[in-house]
């Protein structure tokens, strides 16, 4: 018989946060799994991109409702509802939300509890899921990165084109990126 307890949640159940200017829920942490599994739920704006950075999991992205582009080692890949990407342990990665908003769920295996710690200290309580998040704290972010041991390479390669991606269509965008 499993330690670990079944994991049962609803759509938008679990804790919390205001994460980077957007939400973030803890859908299962490592220490609910076992160590076998990190998963979260994001909510984050248009234009958003986190640094260049790699984790000592591997990490999935599953889009649920949106569209991103998304750098893996060097490649831009398009992703919208229903996408999934496989970023191995180690290999830089990050993001920026080409649509409206986007809606993704984040697995982390085995569990990172890198990024969980670097979540938990770059985040706050969201007492209501359904309120505007706060803008985003950059001190607050680098200081989350540098304390929990998250592995930064340097800025997004897409902070120079995220202003002028709202104008431009998604085969614009990829054109742009291949």
């Amino acid at each position: 018989m499993s330690s670990v307890a079944p994991i049962v949640l609803a759509d938008r159940e679990g804790e919390h946060l205001w994460f980077d200017g957007g939400l973030l829920t803890f859908k299962a942490t490592g220490a609910d799994t076992a160590g076998a599994l990190l998963l979260l739920e994001v909510l984050q704006p248009e234009g958003k991109t986190p640094p260049l950075h790699v984790h000592e999991a591997d990490e999935t992205f599953y889009v649920l409702e949106g569209e991103l582009l998304v750098h893996i080692d060097g490649t831009q890949h398009s992703a919208r509802n229903g996408s999934v990407l496989v970023v191995p342990r180690g290999t830089p990665h990050t993001f920026v939300v080409t649509s409206q908003t986007a809606r993704i769920l984040l697995a982390f295996t085995p569990a990172s509890a890198v990024a969980e710690d670097f979540v938990r200290r770059a985040s706050e309580a969201a007492t209501d899921a359904t309120l505007t998040p706060p803008p985003p704290d950059l001190e607050r972010y680098q200081a989350a990165a540098e304390r929990s041991g998250l592995e930064v390479l340097g800025p997004s390669p897409f902070e120079a084109r995220t202003p002028a991606m709202a104008a431009t269509s998604e085969t614009e965008r990829v054109a742009e990126t291949t």
